[in-house]
């Protein structure tokens, strides 16, 4: 055994401590009771309608591996919740003989009314937390379950070589990171020079400097104290819209699932406080269109334009809450 192993190594109180605690958090979230979140659903069903909404396309294998269950199991939860008319399949445009899974508008309404309710259960437990508390609590969970994954031998995602976490918030040197991201990217695939990465740097810090501010929110995928993916919410909570910017995903992370689920926490950010979102992007990034109409934006206008520092056909994306 290393020094680093022997000085980790918890002490049987600390083992018995937190044993104790996730037996209760296991009785006061509810997973003892045949159903959950005040549904008809078992626990098992209601985190299947969680994780597709999180990740809409995913496969049932790679489900059954992120919920961990069996094949049997797993199938037997997807028939019912497309019983039910949760959930539909759908042919992947890659592999004919696949199928990925969605959430029908329905599901989609019962996946709000679960976040709802789960949200306010929490909500209320943290708010009886000092804000300091409140910060250690989300850091110490966080790193409890990345333990237990990697001891359940799935410490990366289905299919995938790369992990990132995802963390809110403004963090010492995203806004470099950032900037770089798209310096680099739109540099070598679309010419883009020193104004285009001055611009994104200027104008992320201002927006992180006023961070946190209601209506306005900073996603990070984080991996070895890098920000390696972005994702920001510049929202007016008066006029109700909502500005989608800063999406960038590193190489290094393409095809981690980590852009879809930076979109789903945003988008449920705006459904909770705006009915109308929109992003700027140009024409020929293609794979982040797909992504962006997947979830409901739609193209509303389209012009030859250089804001960005160089002549693109500059597009306009919106999304309309229901």
């Amino acid at each position: 055994m290393s020094p680093e192993s022997r000085q980790n190594s918890p002490s049987p109180s600390s083992v018995r401590q937190v044993r104790d605690s996730s037996r209760k958090l296991v009785r006061e979230l509810g997973f003892m009771s045949a159903t959950l979140a005040d549904t008809d659903l078992s626990p098992s069903a209601v985190h299947a309608v969680l994780e597709i909404g999180a990740s809409p396309g995913i496969n049932g294998k790679e489900l059954a591996e992120l919920l961990r269950l069996d094949k049997s199991n797993s199938s037997r939860q997807i028939a019912r919740l497309e019983a039910a008319g949760i959930v539909e399949r759908r042919a992947s445009d890659g592999d004919a003989r696949s199928s990925e899974l969605y959430l029908t508008h329905a599901g989609k309404q019962l996946r709000q009314k679960i976040d709802r309710l789960a949200s306010s259960q929490v909500s209320k437990a943290l708010g009886r937390l000092s804000h300091s508390d409140q910060l250690a609590l989300v850091r110490a969970v966080g790193l409890y379950a990345d333990a237990l994954r990697q001891d359940n031998g799935t410490d990366t995602p289905v299919n995938r070589t790369v992990s990132a976490s995802i963390v809110e918030g403004y963090r010492p040197g995203c806004i470099g990171d950032v900037a770089s991201l798209h310096g680099r990217f739109y540099a070598q695939h679309w010419g883009f020079g020193a104004f285009f990465e001055k611009r994104v740097a200027t104008e992320l810090a201002a927006f992180a400097e006023a961070l946190p501010q209601d209506g306005k929110a900073l996603w990070l995928g984080e991996r070895d104290g890098r920000t390696l993916a972005s994702l920001a919410i510049d929202g007016n909570l008066e006029s109700g819209v909502a500005h989608l910017r800063w999406f960038i995903v590193d190489d290094a992370l393409r095809g981690t699932g980590i852009g879809r689920q930076l979109m789903t926490r945003a988008m449920n950010f705006v459904d909770e406080h705006f009915t109308e979102t929109y992003l700027s992007t140009f024409k020929g990034l293609d794979a982040a269109r797909h992504l962006y109409e997947s979830f409901g934006f739609k193209l509303c206008e389209e012009a030859q334009g250089t804001q960005w520092g160089a002549s693109v056909t500059e597009q306009r994306f919106v999304r309309r809450t229901a």
